[in-house]
């Protein structure tokens, strides 16, 4: 393999590219500028919110490609290529069915921001990470935009504690998708990152053996199912390692930047 056959690489944030503190190393953006260089599209694929991973990538952010919000929002220099919205209805039933599970904070994404109303302050802090654009409201069912997601955190595991419950009612209707120990996403139930990177292969000339994927987590199944050259880090879960064609090393390790670093 050599980076003439690859047109377009994703890499997912949390777990992949990012260290355990959830920052970017320095050294990714010389290695950008050396995808740049050969016409290689990169794209940051992530459960974030656009703002966020905007912020995090300021210095280039109008050279890259966002696909934000496990893959229901993708956007270059702020506009809009792909967009996957759940129903007004729809989202006042997942919301009602989501505070019923104790100790889980919703917060309810829109294109324009996201909301929440709890005031716990280890809550605020996680969501704070990941929503740099956020409100808080005295009624998530009186908030008016477009939806593209529900998020769950749950500090004792969402998997455990919130998944069982959401996908026995939503499972059928809905993407119901644990994207991080402590994080679960209801969306639309075709939306995911391999079907944002699906519709980027169509709308921007590049094929499934032309794609390069990262991916740590189980929201990152689809997008590496959509790549060829598809890349499970070494601190990832089971799953995916199954899934995946590759393995880098940990994101500890820096494993994103030093495949790339190789086939640079």
């Amino acid at each position: 393999m050599s980076l003439t056959d690859i047109k377009f690489i994703a890499s997912d944030m949390d777990g992949t590219l990012l260290d355990e503190n959830g920052q970017l190393n320095s050294e990714f953006f010389a290695v950008f500028e050396q995808l740049d260089q050969k016409n290689i599209r990169f794209a940051a694929a992530s459960g974030r919110q656009y703002y966020s991973l905007r912020d995090t990538f300021e210095p280039i952010k109008d050279r890259m490609i966002f696909i934000a919000e496990n893959g229901t929002l993708v956007m270059h220099q702020d506009r809009e290529l792909y967009c996957c919205t759940i129903a007004n209805e729809s989202i006042k039933t997942i919301i009602s069915q989501a505070r019923e599970i104790a100790d889980a904070h919703i917060v309810l994404c829109g294109k324009r921001s996201a909301y929440i109303e709890t005031q716990d302050p280890q809550a605020l802090e996680e969501i704070s990470h990941y929503y740099h654009r956020c409100q808080t409201v005295n009624d998530l069912l009186s908030v008016e935009d477009e939806f593209i997601k529900v998020a769950i955190c749950h500090f004792n595991g969402t998997q455990e504690h919130v998944f069982p419950k959401m996908n026995t009612q939503f499972g059928d209707s809905h993407q119901v998708v644990v994207s991080a120990k402590i994080w679960l996403d209801i969306m639309n139930i075709n939306a995911s990152k391999g079907a944002a990177i699906k519709h980027l292969q169509k709308t921007l000339g590049f094929n499934h053996q032309q794609t390069m994927s990262f991916g740590d987590y189980l929201n990152d199944l689809e997008m590496l199912e959509e790549s060829y050259y598809s890349y499970a880090m070494d601190n990832a879960h089971d799953r995916v390692k199954q899934i995946a064609k590759f393995r880098a090393p940990s994101n500890l390790e820096n494993g994103v930047i030093k495949i790339l670093k190789q086939l640079l």
